[in-house]
């Protein structure tokens, strides 16, 4: 395994930005929580605190809805032109690509992201994500009916009004837009509880909004704990919609309380444990690529990581070769550093997590083939981990674990292989390796899950909707679909006298 780089003297790699946002952005203002408590956020690569930054509770998200409700019930932002909204969006979008770099690094040390990758990938998305939208908020219109009686019909699309969306930890940045981006050009306004692990970013993009000229209650970001900030903004019974990102246990308490509430509209994006189906006729050095990219990126820390590998059995024990030789040629070193491949986990207790079902997988007779362990002595890194004699009732198997996991199983028949991929209560993604045309289509027609990769994976794009099947949850991300998520259709009908056609 290489590892590279003095993991603590960042300042070799870039010079640390100066944390500036650590207060609640509530109605415009960056304002102390109502009870005066902080938490700590920690850098993953040492263990250390970044800063304290305040923590928000039920009374600080009733504040924020306060002021969400009154921007929409009162303010411009929903009554403007979408054009007028377009325009803002695209000046927000602006203002992020000005402060790539700072926006990178809130991520890297929040959440130890590679550096390199963020500015590259996650903060221009970010960015981009509001220009896709800021195109669609002139382009809402509803349809003229067709009515069978002496009616004349049409709808209306019209934004759903206050929104909270909560967020996970391992994107801060991209699923944060993902949710403010369409709901924004829909013309609703929102409370958006980051997750505690990793507020920085989210609290520079509410300065960022002030700034691009949103209005003073569009936009509030209020820091906190999911049990009280989270908990609160579910069950508040003045918002109207609640879009979820986050594991599958938390999503049920999130319909719970929605549905004890207001009945409040919910979208989830949740949990997954998804398959990598690699057959025969695969280009071996392609697929070992594809693999160990769909569990390695952002260190295993992303719901559709190809976790659940499936190799057939003509190519197994070549392919097993190389995908070992590959994961200990992996650079883990400071995320700062530009030859980082791997980054340390979120956090002690992800950390920790990650190393306990390691144990599992030892305890319940899986081959441990590399990895397994820490990396270093400070921070939160880990050894790239591969499991070959995997069996469908292993914890490894069916859990989500969430880090740099691989869990390696072999098949037969393209049969087997469908309900090897469908054996599982999640349906997020599943990728296949296959040069026949046949194969590829039967196969992903028959795999439930929401997105489905062909010769490649993550391939994610704005237009392209991505979303669960199952216990991975529903609604859709990305594309028009996520737009209308956030709008609501009213029926308009008068009647029509004396016409010469209906």
């Amino acid at each position: 395994m290489a590892i590279q780089g003095n993991r603590t003297s960042d300042e070799s790699f870039f010079k640390i930005p100066a944390i500036k946002f650590t207060k609640l952005f509530i109605n415009g203002e960056f304002v102390d929580s109502i009870s005066g408590k902080t938490f700590e956020t920690i850098d993953p690569r040492t263990g250390e605190v970044i800063a304290r930054i305040a923590e928000g509770d039920k009374a600080d998200i009733d504040l924020a809805v306060k002021a969400a409700r009154d921007a929409f019930d009162n303010g411009p932002w929903p009554r403007l032109p979408g054009v007028a909204r377009a325009r803002i969006m695209q000046k927000f979008a602006d203002l992020i690509e000005e402060n790539v770099e700072e926006l990178a690094a809130l991520d890297t040390i929040d959440a130890g992201k590679l550096f390199s990758a963020g500015k590259a990938v996650d903060i221009p998305h970010a960015a981009s994500l509001l220009r896709y939208y800021a195109g669609a908020a002139d382009k809402i219109h509803g349809e003229v009916l067709k009515m069978s009686r002496e009616f004349q019909g049409y709808t209306l699309l019209e934004p759903v009004g206050v929104v909270g969306h909560i967020t996970p930890w391992n994107f801060p940045s991209t699923i944060f837009f993902m949710k403010v981006a369409p709901a924004l050009a829909a013309g609703c306004t929102m409370v958006v509880k980051p997750a505690e692990q990793t507020p920085l970013s989210a609290l520079y993009y509410a300065h960022l909004s002030k700034l691009a000229g949103i209005p003073d209650g569009v936009i509030n970001v209020v820091t906190g704990y999911g049990p009280t900030a989270g908990a609160a903004i579910s069950s508040h019974m003045d918002v109207d919609k609640v879009s979820f990102t986050g594991s599958t246990e938390v999503g049920h308490m999130v319909m719970k309380a929605a549905a004890e509430s207001n009945l409040k509209q919910v979208s989830l994006e949740l949990g997954g444990k998804s398959p990598l189906l690699i057959f025969d006729d695969a280009d071996i050095d392609k697929a070992a690529e594809l693999a160990l990219f769909g569990i390695l990126y952002n260190k295993g820390e992303i719901c559709v990581a190809s976790s659940r590998v499936y190799v057939q059995e003509g190519i197994y024990d070549e392919l097993v070769k190389k995908l070992v030789e590959k994961a200990k040629n992996c650079v883990i070193a400071d995320p700062f550093d530009s030859k980082s491949q791997l980054g340390p986990q979120v956090d002690k207790r992800q950390f920790e997590k990650i190393l306990s079902y390691i144990e599992h997988g030892k305890r319940e007779g899986a081959t441990l083939l590399t990895g397994g362990k820490p990396s270093g002595n400070k921070g939160y890194y880990l050894h790239p981990t591969i499991f070959s004699d995997v069996k469908e009732d292993m914890l490894i198997a069916k859990d989500e674990i969430f880090g740099p996991v691989m869990a390696l199983m072999k098949f037969k028949t393209i049969d087997e292989a469908i309900k090897c991929a469908n054996n599982t209560r999640y349906g997020l993604a599943a990728g296949i390796v296959t040069k026949n045309l046949d194969v590829a289509n039967t196969v992903s027609r028959s795999i439930r899950a929401g997105i489905i990769w062909i010769n490649c994976y993550f391939a994610f794009d704005n237009d392209c909707p991505y979303g669960g099947y199952k216990m991975s949850g529903f609604g859709r991300d990305f594309g028009l679909e996520a737009l209308h998520k956030f709008l609501q259709i009213k029926s308009v009908v008068t009647p029509i006298y004396n016409s010469p056609w209906l």
